[in-house]
């Protein structure tokens, strides 16, 4: 495991509480798209909002983080509200998800394009992707990561997720009133082919 990122990240999270940020727009918006059953994945799970939005609906959650101290919290808020989900502190690069092991994966402002054609292998077929993350196109009051590397160019998750049939996609860039609507990321949800 990458012991820098780890220490990076237990230390973020070392005074977060659970629950405690909003779920993703992409699942915030889509979420009628989910099954009713089945395993998910919520990769790079941080406080795990997006983990308890899906069990919430009835899936079995695996939330991954690189974060030990992030993923014990949320075996314990899951354990104490009944919730399914099990926390797992993993590093994706090392360990990646088995193929055909899930109806549902969900990653939110995490970026690692070498791992994309793994996430869409993990999926079962009929299988959802649920993608958000920053752009490279970006308001004057953008968030995010500084590093262009860790920023989408344009369109690219079309183009990441290819293989995949396209849901829904929404990337606003500049266009009109830039004080609105959803700024400085792209989404996608996409489904495995059967």
């Amino acid at each position: 495991m990458d012991e820098l990122a780890r220490k990076k990240w237990n230390s973020i999270y070392s005074e977060s509480n659970i629950g405690g940020q909003s779920v993703s727009i992409v699942l915030q918006d889509n979420g009628h798209l989910l099954p009713s059953q089945g395993r998910a994945l919520d990769l790079a799970c941080g406080t795990g909002s997006d983990s308890i939005f899906m069990a919430q609906q009835g899936l079995s959650v695996d939330a991954w983080d690189i974060s030990d101290a992030v993923t014990e919290k949320i075996s314990a808020y899951a354990k104490q509200k009944n919730l399914n989900i099990v926390g797992e502190a993993r590093d994706i690069n090392i360990q990646p998800p088995a193929p055909n092991t899930y109806d549902v994966v969900s990653v939110a402002h995490f970026l690692e394009r070498d791992l994309m054609p793994i996430l869409t292998q993990s999926l079962k077929p009929g299988g959802l992707i649920f993608y958000q993350t920053f752009t490279k196109i970006v308001t004057p009051t953008y968030s995010g990561p500084g590093n262009p590397a860790f920023r989408l160019d344009e369109n690219e998750l079309l183009d990441l997720f290819s293989d995949l049939t396209l849901v829904v996609y929404r990337e606003e860039g500049l266009l009109g009133d830039i004080g609105k609507g959803f700024r400085n990321e792209a989404m996608i949800v996409a489904q495995k082919k059967e």
